[in-house]
């Protein structure tokens, strides 16, 4: 089983929280209350925190940077400047967030974009930092028999761009979660973990960890197998209060999945 020393918080799922310095450190006051040992930044303003003073505040709670995602255009177009950001936070992994931009109907921009992330994350690499892929629905969706999804570890080199698994995402494009997991093997460094559930309308949508119906027993043993790192909680739109929906998802990973 996973320990519970490798969870953390995806910060995006507390952004409307994360406007203000003030706020910023309010809210990891909080995260670090509720018992998360780990946060991976996303979803805050750029300018709201210099990098070397969010480190510094997290080092303060005793909060691990894990991860952050990065603006996708950055990565690609200026990979130096994600290295230097990387190092300020004292962190080792960055993911590609979002297909922002790229045309999935065209084979150029796939092209593109898988070639700009070997390349960027070749510069990570050869920095001792790791870029991961962060995948949505989108990535499901198929390009010469296989899914672009497939194929964006397939032309890859797993030196230089390895995984961030979202199950909520692979579940809604129609993947399963856990046997993606399987696929890669030896490249899964981050895992987000993210319930999914159908609403009384009919509807897709997020859920605290174990208030959904994927099965993450079998998913974390399949990351573990994989050399997963850090598991990190995300949930994209919540209930009610996001701080209690993080609370929950905790309890029940450390009732049921973690040692």
């Amino acid at each position: 089983m996973m320990r519970m020393e490798q969870v953390a918080l995806q910060l995006y799922t507390l952004r409307d929280f994360l406007k203000s310095p003030e706020a910023v450190a309010e809210t990891l006051r909080n995260v670090a209350e509720i018992g998360y040992p780990a946060v991976q930044v996303s979803g805050m303003p750029e300018g709201v925190m210099a990098p070397a003073d969010l480190r510094a505040l997290c080092a303060k709670l005793n909060l691990v940077i894990c991860a952050t995602h990065e603006p996708g255009a950055r990565i690609l177009g200026e990979p130096g400047v994600v290295v230097e950001r990387l190092r300020a936070l004292g962190c080792a992994y960055a993911a590609y967030p979002f297909p922002a931009g790229i045309d999935f109907d065209s084979e150029e921009s796939v092209s593109g974009l898988i070639s700009g992330l070997n390349a960027s994350g070749r510069v990570l690499a050869e920095a001792g930092l790791t870029l991961t892929y962060h995948n949505h629905n989108h990535e499901f969706r198929k390009r010469g028999g296989r899914t672009i999804l497939e194929r964006i570890y397939a032309e890859t080199d797993p030196r230089y761009v390895q995984g961030e698994i979202d199950t909520y995402w692979v579940q809604y494009g129609g993947g399963d979660p856990a046997a993606w997991c399987r696929k890669l093997a030896g490249r899964l460094p981050l895992l987000h973990m993210k319930d999914y559930m159908t609403t009384s309308e009919n509807k897709p949508a997020f859920a605290e960890i174990g208030a959904g119906v994927l099965d993450f027993p079998a998913i974390v043993e399949a990351a573990e197998a994989s050399g997963c790192r850090w598991f990190i909680v995300e949930q994209d739109i919540c209930p009610g209060d996001p701080f209690d929906s993080a609370a929950r998802s905790l309890e029940y990973i450390a009732s049921t999945l973690a040692d």
